[in-house]
């Protein structure tokens, strides 16, 4: 196997097929959290898989989506995901609609990761970033709304990186820049007092990559943010809210004209101040992804099913990204997305669901009759102790 980290996804201008939307054809699962051994074959519209909680359900949406971004939807280490006793997992693919046929990605208890993509091992993991597109939606999708900014900065990273190669690249430098003024600042608290001056001069050797970097991402985030914040609303007032959702961008140079100016003097302003708490304060890495109702913030005052609301929309906008920007409709992974949610909003989310059109659909649910009417044609599965199963009748 070949070590490596995969911090990013190819960019839109990566060949596609021109089908429209990516289809998984088979999947096999080795050796992935509880799951020993599973194999399925899915139609072209998907399946429905049904299960009690903690048989294995999450674990396949895991599985499918680790395709995606080489690593853990979930935030799990590598090495978390390989079956307890077992030296290694796998999951290979076939695909349609996708730049690759077939897909693979293993990973063992060193840490070492192969991916091949028909047959072959790409020069970068990052090349073979979103072999299989999908978009998961989940009862923890709640956090993208009441958790910490980090949550939602990540769904900001992941949805633009998908889609322009500019911002990728973009990250990945300002990631490294940051790492290494972070580093500096460390080192310039430490100095001796007559050595602060080379200190601080190795802290602002970082400062232009940053704000060069950095500007990219401000810039892209704002754009997608006023391109999206109409539809947003839309889809929220859609699914039931009655008062005004609003989608907006919150960082200190979410104003500015000229970010890369702009940042690169903030960085400077700030830089002994950066060095008391040998931190960087000033960047994209600390803005957030604004969410009201009524101009109340829905991460404190808003309720749980409003929560959810958001979260799905957003959810929504990320496959709708990637459609624009890719023409590939991206595989709907849906982890029982409906619970704890009234009949009424699940109705209304369903027709959403209708009006902006889906590709294929994995669907998990603990009880058949969980199955919304919309994909009762799915094909079902039935899983136990991470056994997976054709339903009889289904």
């Amino acid at each position: 196997m070949t070590a490596g980290h995969a911090d990013g996804v190819p960019a839109a201008d990566e060949p596609r097929d021109a089908s429209g939307a990516a289809r998984l054809v088979t999947l096999a699962v080795r050796d992935f959290r509880n799951i020993a051994r599973a194999e399925l074959a899915l139609a072209p519209e998907g399946i429905a898989v049904v299960g009690e909680n903690g048989h294995g359900k999450s674990n396949l949406i895991e599985a499918i989506a680790y395709l995606r971004l080489l690593r853990s939807q979930r935030g799990a280490r590598d090495r978390d995901l390989i079956r307890f006793g077992e030296a290694a997992f796998h999951v290979g693919v076939e695909l349609a609609g996708t730049r690759a046929h077939r897909a693979t990605a293993a990973v063992d208890r060193q840490g070492r990761k192969k991916v091949t993509l028909d047959g072959a091992e790409p020069e970068r993991l990052t090349d073979a970033l979103d072999a299989l597109p999908s978009v998961s939606f989940s009862p923890r999708d709640v956090d993208l709304v009441a958790g910490a900014p980090a949550e939602r900065r990540r769904y900001l990273d992941i949805t633009l990186a998908l889609t322009s190669r500019a911002y990728l690249n973009a990250l990945r430098h300002y990631r490294a820049a940051l790492a290494r003024r972070n580093a500096a600042l460390r080192d310039a608290a430490r100095a001796a007092r007559g050595a602060q001056g080379e200190a601080l001069a190795a802290v602002a050797a970082w400062e232009p990559a940053l704000a060069e970097h950095g500007a990219v991402l401000v810039r892209q985030r704002r754009d997608w943010v006023a391109a999206r914040a109409d539809e947003f609303a839309r889809q929220c007032v859609a699914i039931g809210e009655r008062g005004a959702p609003a989608l907006g961008y919150d960082g200190a140079l979410a104003e500015a004209g000229d970010v890369r100016s702009a940042l690169l003097e903030a960085l400077a302003r700030q830089r002994e101040h950066d060095v008391r708490r040998c931190l960087t304060h000033t960047g994209p890495h600390r803005d957030d992804l604004a969410l009201s109702l009524d101009g109340r913030d829905l991460r404190g005052v808003g309720s749980a099913g409003q929560q959810r609301t958001a979260a799905i929309v957003l959810r929504l906008l990320e496959a709708a990204t990637h459609r624009d920007a890719t023409g590939v409709t991206p595989l709907l992974l849906l982890d029982d997305p409906f619970a704890e949610l009234d009949r009424r909003r699940t109705g209304r989310i369903l027709a959403l669901l209708e009006e902006v059109g889906t590709g294929q659909v994995v669907l998990c649910v603990p009880r058949e009759d969980e199955i919304p009417a919309r994909f009762t044609r799915l094909a079902r599965w039935g899983v136990t102790d991470g056994a997976f199963a054709p339903l009889e009748g289904a």
